[in-house]
């Protein structure tokens, strides 16, 4: 069922409350719904008929009121527009910023109107060592900063393709074995970078000796600019 205005969503989400015990109202200092069931601290919903950003701004303002914060929207159907309350990033989106999440089918039958993809609990995350440590040992190893951030659709230059560059250049005046490339100062693990050839830049001509390809020769025209960092 289409949802064409947020009032549509607020007699289910007002049912679904009241089943609980909740005395619950309507626009009160400019929140949407607010309940309370006893001494207990206030529950906030926050309607809109799609998951937006505008949303998410009220919900964390409605935060310093209360730690029951809920942001309700519709259940999306197959042609949902922006972002769904059921993609994993909108929940640990709304997770991280301690809202809860509600998604709203005012067709269907009372009592299975609501859903509660998320109750308001603190966010405490772990931190991932493996990712940090990757993130740290990338900076490190990436030579000066040949991007520029904010870039789409254009190769990055990673650490990986610095040290490919660097053996593009040295093999560009014709082959070399390995231990020449070592000592003219590529990196340490190049036997297993020229192995790997994740680029096609690459050739094996001998054993243990190898030839740039003309996808080479392209690639190093292509990042020159980054050939100085490298």
């Amino acid at each position: 069922m289409s949802v064409t205005a947020e009032t549509e969503l607020y007699e289910p989400v007002k049912a679904f409350l009241e089943a609980q015990g909740y005395a619950v109202k309507a626009e009160i200092h400019r929140c949407d719904l607010v309940a309370t069931r006893g001494g207990e601290p206030p529950v906030i919903v926050e309607l809109k008929k799609r998951f937006t950003l505008d949303l998410v701004l009220q919900g964390v303002d409605r935060l310093a009121l209360t730690d029951l914060v809920y942001l309700a929207v519709p259940q999306p159907g197959r042609r949902v527009v922006g972002p769904s309350p059921l993609d994993a990033d909108v929940k640990k989106l709304c997770r991280r910023l301690g809202l809860g999440l509600l998604a709203v089918d005012p067709g269907l039958a009372e009592g299975h109107r609501v859903t509660v993809l998320l109750d308001p609990v603190p966010y405490a995350p772990r931190k991932d060592k493996k990712r940090t440590a990757r993130l740290l040992g990338e900076h490190a190893r990436r030579v000066g900063d040949p991007n520029r951030g904010g870039s789409t659709r254009v190769p990055i230059v990673t650490a990986y393709r610095q040290d490919a560059l660097r053996c593009a250049r040295l093999l560009r005046g014709g082959p070399l074995t390995v231990a020449a490339l070592r000592a003219a100062g590529a990196p340490k693990d190049v036997a297993a970078l020229l192995q790997r050839n994740v680029y096609g830049w690459f050739e094996r001509v001998a054993r243990g000796t190898y030839a740039l390809t003309p996808a080479g020769l392209v690639g190093l025209d292509a990042f020159a600019h980054a050939l100085a960092e490298a």
